[in-house]
């Protein structure tokens, strides 16, 4: 389980909290529709439990148990708003590369096949593959870290309905044995994953 216990986070440079002692409780398996206005802390929020950022309060822990800065990096695997902006790769098999230094044909053609890409030719650059294309991508790179925890800001944001409907059917998928947590100003696009539910606003979180 992946909890938070009222985390709060101040940065120096602005004269309020941008999260308030934030609590919340989430089990492998569910997923976890964190709403808010552009600008509420969701982001921050994904930040902090995938270990880029410190909380300035609380704790942030799994199976009860607190996890440190590091340890919230190795398990987590954070998916970003605008991923084409964080691919480093030339090419898609060299975005997928990145990193993995024991990466096997057997290991990369199930993640490939995972999130549906197995079509696309791994010369493709990054930037001409569709929206839908590039977040399946950034998926296929976290999930071949074998995250525990699943972070995805605004992931539908720019897709048209196809590629919406496609994309909330492989989370559905892709949330067995792992936790999943959304961030999303659209939270009723969600509806279809039977997901709990919290708003996030004023740097408080609520349940809804």
């Amino acid at each position: 389980m992946l909890s938070l216990e009222q985390v709060s986070y101040h940065p120096a440079t602005v004269p309020r909290p941008l999260l308030r002692q934030v609590s919340m409780a989430v089990n492998p398996g569910e997923t976890a529709v964190v709403a808010g206005a552009s600008g509420a802390g969701k982001s921050t929020l994904l930040e902090l439990v995938a270990g880029l950022i410190r909380p300035s309060r609380g704790r942030i822990c799994w199976q009860g148990k607190p996890m440190g800065q590091q340890q919230r990096h190795r398990r987590c695997g954070l998916v970003f708003q605008f991923p084409e902006r964080h691919f480093l790769g030339l090419t898609m098999g060299q975005e997928l590369q990145l990193g993995q230094r024991r990466l096997t044909e057997e290991r990369l053609g199930a993640v490939l096949t995972q999130v549906g890409l197995t079509h696309v030719s791994p010369k493709q650059p990054p930037e001409r593959l569709s929206g839908g294309q590039q977040r399946r991508l950034a998926m296929a790179v976290q999930l071949l870290r074998d995250p525990q925890v699943l972070l995805l800001d605004e992931p539908t944001a720019g897709l048209d309905r196809s590629a919406r409907d496609s994309l909330l059917e492989l989370l559905g998928h892709l949330r067995t044995g792992r936790v999943l947590v959304v961030v999303t100003h659209e939270p009723r696009l969600f509806a279809p994953l039977k997901p709990r539910c919290w708003q996030l606003q004023d740097g408080g979180l609520e349940p809804c």
